[in-house]
């Protein structure tokens, strides 16, 4: 999920994203095809992994992220980008995160494979930190200036959010030595990340799902953070329980946020989100809940049964409601 699912959606954003931050062209529609051909050829070969020779799939599955670097580089290498080179730096982490999964399966390493697992967690989490500071204030003063009000717009404080992002990409450095440190790493990445949403008026969204769902997501980072680092110093849940408030919660409904709204931007669509979508974004951050804290009343299996299953069906709904939005022509204005 983290180096298949979680990666591709960086893509789609990064190939989107950096021609707008550079002023440069698109990616052109071969390259894109051909990364996403080579992409799906990675998760053909962990599909596969059983039968096939590991080093073959590690070199298969280990090839997007670098062609991706390779071609949002030259754009975000311009003086004027570079703010945006920390992107370089955790796409590469996301890199050593897979690959210290590969070398304890290939067999050249031990006791790796959880390590980079974490990593891959940790370092997808600093990047909704990055992203997720940029977009959420400002998608939401954007509808609300729409709607005429130009009073108690969202607001953002240099230094906290400066603070915000050092303190999750620390967290993810830190994820390499678990332990108490790394937990009150995290338990600092969470407070500081929930005082700067408290500044970006999430309340007033209530009426806009395709919104909400923004602040939702960057709320489950921050509490994320908080449960991580209390059950690495405290041991109060289980530590894999608590890092899945991150990885379903965070990752999942801010990927799926972004996602739906990005379709519809790009298709020529209103920017509203249909009842489906909305049930959606509750179903992940409610199979995020049941993963996390289902354990303390329930047992192990039927927990997992049921997040899966929420999950499962929220994605499956977000496929049926946008896979003809997103094959159909782009819709023009009349």
């Amino acid at each position: 999920m983290i180096f298949g699912y979680t990666v591709a959606v960086m893509a789609g954003f990064f190939l989107t994203a950096v021609p707008n931050w550079t002023g440069t062209k698109e990616a052109k529609a071969v390259f894109v095809s051909l990364s996403g051909l080579l992409w799906l050829s990675g998760r053909i070969a962990i599909w596969w992994a059983g039968v096939l020779d590991p080093l073959l799939v590690a070199i298969i599955d280990l090839a997007f992220v670098p062609l991706l670097a390779l071609n949002i580089l030259p754009r975000l290498a311009r003086k004027s980008q570079t703010r945006n080179l920390v992107f370089l730096f955790l796409l590469s982490a996301l890199f050593t995160a897979n690959l210290l999964v590969h070398l304890e399966w290939i067999g050249w390493t031990t006791a790796t494979a959880e390590v980079g697992v974490r990593l891959g967690v940790l370092v997808s989490a600093a990047m909704i930190a990055i992203v997720g500071g940029r977009v959420v204030p400002a998608f939401t003063r954007n509808a609300l200036t729409r709607s005429g009000q130009t009073t108690k717009l969202p607001q953002s404080t240099p230094w906290l959010e400066r603070a915000g992002i050092l303190s999750a990409v620390l967290a993810a450095l830190a994820i390499l030595f678990p332990g108490a440190t790394a937990g009150w790493v995290c338990l600092l990445a969470g407070a500081i990340n929930l005082a700067r949403l408290s500044g970006w008026k999430g309340w007033r969204t209530v009426g806009s799902p395709i919104l909400w769902i923004l602040h939702l997501a960057f709320f489950l980072l921050g509490t994320g953070y908080l449960v991580y680092g209390l059950a690495l110093v405290f041991g109060i849940l289980s530590e894999i329980a608590a890092l899945h408030l991150l990885a379903v919660g965070a990752i999942g409904s801010m990927t799926l946020a972004m996602m739906t709204r990005a379709a519809l931007g790009h298709s020529g669509r209103p920017l509203r989100a249909p009842i489906p979508i909305v049930i959606t974004y509750l179903g992940v951050v409610s199979a995020a809940i049941v993963r996390t804290f289902g354990t303390l009343l329930f047992d192990y299996f039927p927990v997992m049964i049921g997040s899966g299953a929420l999950w499962i069906a929220a994605f499956g709904i977000y496929a049926f409601v946008y896979f003809p939005i997103l094959t159909k022509p782009r819709k023009t204005a009349t």
